[in-house]
């Protein structure tokens, strides 16, 4: 880790007690200057931590912060776990160690520089408010066999959240939880391999727990887990454990069983099921009613010629106005 990113964190955890500390007794503490720790405050910023200055005070959270527990996450788990407070991207840091790495390795990160979603599209990821999640997962089938898969981890990540008493969470064709029509987490799964060898998956995750008002790059709604809770206390570790698990135990299932075992649970979970959508597939628009998906994984509408099926990476799903 950056001996930069040690300091900023060294801060936040002399934050974390909610109390005001001056910038010259944070500066002692580190052994730098006040003008380092505005630095440092200023960098704290752009990770999304929201820090008050008081004239005569100093420094004080503008709100708790709830950090992952490493200690717990690795007691509990038998995989290979990894909590790394800040880190370029969870899914890339797992790529690059595909071939040294256990089915059900998990990357956990506070805080993602470049987190990403599907596309290339920038993932926004403040510090310490989110759930920033990659598992490692190998397919011996290969690489045909792992078409749908993210609508498996969907539906796990749906159910996980239900076990926990989260109601109304649905699922978007074919990688987005969704709240009354908001996103409150996207899925995406990268995968690398070779004809008629394994198939190396890494299947990350980002949800919206108490994501700052203050996200202007976000071009659509979206929704965090602390307001669609009715109330529930969310303990963020828990809730890493608890979404680790369910992934383990449908991928298991998937491999076994393949796809047909989730097709009714979609169906039950699915945003958009008997809703007018309109669906881009490069430069077509297609516009239908939503029956569902078919064995495969693939969106099926209703449209003029009757059902059709449409399935790949680069379908986005819209309703229509």
């Amino acid at each position: 880790m950056r001996k930069e990113h040690n300091a900023k964190l060294h801060i936040l955890k002399a934050l974390s007690d909610s109390d005001f500390h001056s910038g010259e007794a944070l500066g002692e503490s580190l052994g730098i200057s006040r003008a380092a720790i505005a630095k440092h405050i200023k960098g704290l910023n752009e990770w999304g931590v929201d820090i008050y200055r008081i004239q005569g005070r100093g420094y004080q959270l503008a709100h708790p912060l709830q950090l992952l527990d490493g200690d717990t996450l690795k007691a509990k788990l038998d995989s290979q776990i990894e909590l790394i407070s800040v880190i370029d991207s969870t899914n890339q840091y797992l790529l690059e160690r595909v071939n040294e790495s256990d089915k059900g390795r998990v990357c956990l990160a506070e805080y993602q520089a470049k987190g990403r979603g599907r596309r290339g599209r920038q993932w926004i990821s403040p510090f310490g408010t989110n759930l920033y999640l990659s598992m490692y997962w190998r397919l011996d089938a290969g690489m045909a066999a792992a078409m749908g898969l993210s609508l498996v981890v969907g539906i796990a990540a749906v159910e996980a959240l239900e076990s926990m008493g989260v109601q109304g969470v649905k699922l978007k064709w074919p990688n987005d939880l969704y709240f009354q029509d908001k996103k409150l987490a996207g899925i995406l799964v990268e995968m690398s391999g070779q004809a008629g060898g394994a198939a190396h998956l890494v299947i990350g995750m980002g949800l919206n727990i108490g994501m700052p008002d203050i996200q202007p790059e976000i071009d659509q709604p979206w929704t965090t887990l602390n307001q669609v809770s009715d109330g529930l206390t969310i303990d963020r570790t828990v809730l890493a454990l608890n979404l680790i698990e369910h992934w383990k135990t449908a991928l298991e299932e998937y491999e076994m069983t393949g796809l047909a075992g989730f097709v009714d649970r979609w169906n039950r979970l699915d945003n958009f099921i008997d809703r007018p959508v309109k669906l881009l597939m490069g430069p077509r628009e297609i516009h239908g009613i939503v029956k569902g998906i078919d064995q495969q994984g693939g969106v099926v509408l209703e449209t003029n010629n009757g059902l059709e099926t449409y399935i790949g990476g680069e379908i986005s799903l819209r309703k229509t106005d």
